[in-house]
């Protein structure tokens, strides 16, 4: 289906500007500030033998020296463990979870330290920043990121408000591609695997005449299905992706001044994930399926289609002798269209065909301060206009046959922010940093609800005929400013040690339910007419807060063979939004209703160790070392308050209520062992990651919710002198571990305990539909695949 598209358009600023961001908290080997992180990255998990440099703090330091919990994976290291996509991370990184979101292949679902968001449409923020080249990302639709032409991912850990902005509340994670060597390269790699997996990268680049440099990389991921869907028969979690990058860079490499100009393009025409139910159909007795990643939904409407493409021009000058100026000037537009059959049955009995339009256009500008002295630090601005239109469809098979709840939802943003962030020397070991910035947001919806009767809407191709008046016809909009400050104190006895304290404050935007039902909401005043302020009153959410309280430790140990990064928080988490949805009426008739409230208080507190270590060296040759590389992660995520209508009286069912996508251990170990062999050198390595029971929605499910599980990898590579070719062979999953990832529940429960209600069959009875909805998704399976890179 060829839908109209989005009505925004913007143009660029002349301006932009970037950075070279090198957040790291594996170390490499000694190194001088100009070349830490390219020879991190290409150190693979050889252990650090002296500090090296970051910009967590968007201005170049030594790890020891930033007191923020940061991980960072590079080129080699993600080669060496064979990542494929940005969900890959989430088994490496503490108190982290990333997946794609339910029904949908590229869109994400990410969980910091028990924050994060897993509604996609677009009356709600996330809750952990995404950004692709420091280019924020204000959409979660195409942001499962596959793991080509990288330098490194990046995972910053709590609160991020102060640096970078609103909607990182949880924390931030940023991919970032590599820059472009001064010499003609050519890099070519291959993957053949299991389910007939085929994936081809070429990346090419090459100086073109003084300090000007051009590159470009196009990749082509395919993959059959691990199952099928037996009603449609096509491939049931298949991968049909193509993608591209090109980047033009001028200066850099230590030149005073630096331009990049990059874009990038992916088309996604992977199948529809079809979800696995979990009980048989409730009125035909259809069985459920044997294998977890068979389906056998019958919506094919409309055709799956994702396409993301954008432009980043980041600049950087030196102006004077410690004064920077620096920009990030972004641009992005992505359209998705996908069937998600919510009971995965032939029958239409809860079908939602959808639409996700998103475009944005976000500046930043930064002024670094750095002369050598006591003080450093930068102040800036950013502004971000965005757009977000969601359709969607809710097809339900009830005694009004063929009835359908329509949603359009185009709800916009428009963010302006000042911030600044300074650090001074009180002493050789004592260092003060605070910082802090002021965002003023404004968000702006327009929400229609129409139902029709007799099939689908006809935005979807649908021949329903519109049933009543609109349950909803609403414009309207909502202003929020917050200030959120920063403030930390490091002491470091020795250069290589660092203590530190910190206090950081992070806030999520409000905005409007694109689900709720306006003719449900409360006369106010009496008066008999539900007036646009009482229909905005019902539909708006407040911004939800955190106030985050760390202690840490970070240090090189035993001459650089023993890194550890140790991180204990506190958090209190306020005003927090729960997005939901669940049956509801409408003039008498059972619909599809949001619910979302500023219900919640909650509090977490836990720690988190990561350590990279050489456990030994020389032991059956020269230059052989063995390694390991772990992450430990604990979190009591825990609700104070939860606050729910029932029988119309708010209740506070906390006691019942669970924070999901937030296990309370964590764990990542990597054993390793690289020598020489031949000329080149060959890498073995397994690695064991852990998470323990997962609850997929705030009320418990014992369908849904995942218990703990492990996962095992392995990996053999061999690398030729001067890394000129490589081969690996990988397995991932060995034990071929059948886990969920997310999935759907509409089924009825107790409105405090949340406990299901089950009928005379011995199933749960169902709230929206007839035959019940308690629909799962999977992570993969056990895959092995071989990879060969060769470089020219």
């Amino acid at each position: 289906m060829n839908f109209a598209a989005l009505r925004y358009s913007t143009a660029l600023a002349p301006i932009a500007a970037v950075m070279v961001a090198a957040l790291a908290t594996a170390p490499a080997a000694a190194q001088d500030d100009s070349t830490a992180v390219t020879e991190q990255a290409d150190a693979g998990s050889e252990v650090s033998e002296g500090s090296i440099t970051v910009t967590a703090r968007r201005r170049e330091e030594r790890l020891v020296d930033v007191p923020i919990a940061v991980s960072s994976f590079g080129e080699a290291q993600l080669a060496e463990r064979g990542a494929q996509d940005i969900t890959d991370i989430a088994q490496m990184a503490p108190n982290t979870t990333l997946e794609a979101s339910r029904g949908t292949n590229s869109t994400l679902s990410a969980f910091i330290r028990g924050i994060g968001q897993q509604d996609p449409v677009s009356g709600f923020e996330q809750g952990v920043g995404i950004y692709l080249d420091d280019v924020y990302l204000n959409r979660p639709q195409g942001a499962v990121l596959d793991i080509y032409d990288v330098e490194r991912v990046e995972v910053l850990r709590g609160p991020q408000g102060t640096l970078y902005g609103r909607n990182t509340i949880g924390g931030a994670v940023k991919y970032v591609t590599r820059e472009l060597p001064d010499e003609v390269s050519v890099k070519l790699k291959g993957t053949l695997g299991t389910y007939d997996q085929a994936d081809g990268v070429i990346t090419a680049s090459a100086p073109i005449g003084g300090d000007v440099r051009v590159g470009a990389s196009v990749a082509r991921l395919s993959r059959d299905g691990f199952g099928k869907n037996l009603t449609t028969g096509d491939e049931n979690y298949n991968k049909d992706v193509w993608a591209a990058r090109g980047t033009i860079e001028v200066g850099g490499h230590g030149a005073p001044y630096s331009v990049r100009l990059s874009g990038d393009y992916t088309k996604d025409d992977s199948n529809p994930r079809g979800g696995h139910r979990l009980i048989p159909g409730l009125l035909s007795g259809t069985p459920m399926l044997k294998n977890v990643y068979d389906s056998q939904g019958g919506l094919d409407d409309p055709k799956q289609s994702v396409e993301g493409y954008g432009f980043g021009l980041n600049a950087s000058v030196e102006v004077a002798s410690g004064i920077t100026l620096k920009s990030i000037t972004g641009w992005r537009k992505d359209d998705t269209e996908t069937p998600i059959d919510f009971d995965a049955l032939p029958a239409a009995d809860l079908d939602v065909p959808g639409a996700y339009y998103n475009e944005q256009f976000s500046q930043e500008f930064q002024v670094l301060f750095d002369n050598g002295g006591p003080l450093t630090g930068l102040v800036g601005a950013y502004y971000l206009d965005a757009k977000a239109d969601t359709l969607f469809d809710v097809r339900l098979d009830t005694t009004f046959a063929g009835f359908t709840a329509f949603t359009e939802a185009d709800v916009d943003t428009e963010t302006y922010a000042v911030f600044a962030d300074f650090s001074y020397d009180l002493t050789d070991q004592v260092s003060l940093s605070a910082g802090g910035r002021y965002t003023w947001d404004k968000r702006s919806a327009s929400i229609l609800r129409q139902n029709y009767l007799g099939g689908g809407s006809p935005v979807f191709g649908g021949a329903g005929i519109p049933f009543g008046t609109a349950s909803t016809d609403f414009d309207g909009s909502a202003n929020f400013d917050k200030f959120t400050p920063r403030v930390s104190l490091s002491y470091q006895p020795t250069p290589d040690h660092n203590v530190y304290a910190s206090y950081s404050k992070g806030f999520k935007g409000g905005g409007f339910d694109p689900r709720g039902v306006g003719v449900n909401a409360p006369d106010l005043d009496g008066d008999g007419i539900r007036s646009d302020a009482e229909i905005a009153e019902f539909l708006s959410f407040d911004p939800e807060t955190v106030d985050s309280y760390e202690v840490g430790y970070k240090g090189d140990l035993l001459n650089g063979a023993l890194y550890v990064a140790l991180a204990g928080f506190y958090a209190d988490y306020t005003d927090v939004q729960i997005p939901g949805s669940e049956a509801c009426n409408v003039g008498g008739i059972a619909t599809f209703c949001g619910v979302v409230t500023n219900a919640g208080k909650a509090r977490f507190k836990g720690f988190e160790f990561e350590t990279n270590a050489r456990l030994a060296r020389d032991i059956g040759t020269d230059g052989d070392r063995l390694n390991f590389a772990g992450s430990l992660g604990y979190i009591d995520a825990d609700f104070k308050e939860y606050i729910t209508n029932i029988a119309s009286t708010p209740t506070d069912v906390a006691d019942y209520r669970k924070v999901q996508n937030t296990p309370k251990w964590s764990a990542s170990g990597t054993l390793s062992y690289t020598t020489p062999a031949g000329d080149g050198d060959l890498y073995v390595g397994s690695t064991l990651s852990y998470k323990s029971k997962t609850n997929q929605f705030e009320v418990p499910n014992p369908y849904l919710d995942q218990k703990g599980y492990a996962l095992v990898d392995a990996s053999v590579v061999y690398t030729a002198p001067g890394s000129r070719w490589s081969l690996g062979l990988y397995g991932k999953n060995l034990t071929d571990k059948q886990y969920k990832t997310s999935g759907y529940n509409f089924m009825a429960a107790d409105p405090t305990t949340g406990a299901l209600i089950y009928g005379a069959n011995g199933y749960p009875l169902p709230a929206l539909g007839k035959e019940g909805v308690l629909t799962a998704y999977y992570g993969n399976p056990r895959q092995v695949f071989v990879t060969g890179t060769f470089r020219f």
